[in-house]
């Protein structure tokens, strides 16, 4: 495995090479507290907030993780290439689940709980990675839940049908910079996660 402790964070951020979102927590604590981060073996300190990563899925994924107190966020693509079939997308997001030291534990898994989809694709898409998603979790024993999309929007904007402007700006006012609307909501489920934490 890489020496993440090597990793500067301006390097995670603007690899060409896949770098796993656990590598980036890592690379951002080593580049914050200038001490090494901890090996991926050790496990999560029992003592501090639990690890929670929060997911809105699809081919393009939004996702938002906050470990040892710090929220990372970003997105993951799986379209097909020219030349593949649609079931690589559902291959690729399983191997990105399965990816030694992707994500720390003990963890709690959010994801954007879809009920209404534009068309017959975008729904069989959503239950593909839904499937992925929780059949990796109840193999390794991580709970998880689905947060309606309505919940998610009215606590960020305040509107249960905010667009996505809307949800961009709201998590840009909360200090984050998401690229698109995938990252802005997976980091509102993110934020609404710890909002409940407190009550």
């Amino acid at each position: 495995m890489t020496e993440i402790n090597d990793l500067p964070e301006r390097v995670a951020d603007s690899a060409e090479v896949p770098v796993t979102p656990y590598m980036r927590v890592r690379a951002r604590l080593n580049g914050l507290t200038g001490k090494p981060a901890e090996s991926a073996t050790q496990g999560y300190p029992r003592s501090g907030t639990p690890t929670i990563m929060a997911l809105d899925l699809g081919t393009t994924t939004g996702w938002a993780i906050r470990f040892l107190g710090l929220t990372t966020s970003g997105t993951m693509s799986f379209k097909p290439g020219r030349f593949e079939g649609g079931g690589m997308r559902f291959l690729r997001f399983a191997q990105w689940l399965h990816t030694p030291d992707c994500f720390p534990s003990p963890m709690y898994v959010y994801f954007e709980e879809v009920r209404r989809h534009r068309g017959v694709d975008a729904a069989h898409a959503y239950g593909g990675f839904l499937a992925q998603l929780t059949a990796w979790c109840e193999q390794h024993s991580v709970p998880y839940r689905g947060v309606p999309v309505a919940t998610i929007k009215r606590f960020a904007t305040g509107k249960g049908n905010a667009d996505k402007a809307a949800m961009i700006q709201a998590m840009r006012q909360r200090g984050h910079a998401p690229v698109d609307d995938n990252e802005a909501d997976a980091l509102a489920l993110l934020h609404w996660v710890i909002a409940q934490e407190g009550k």
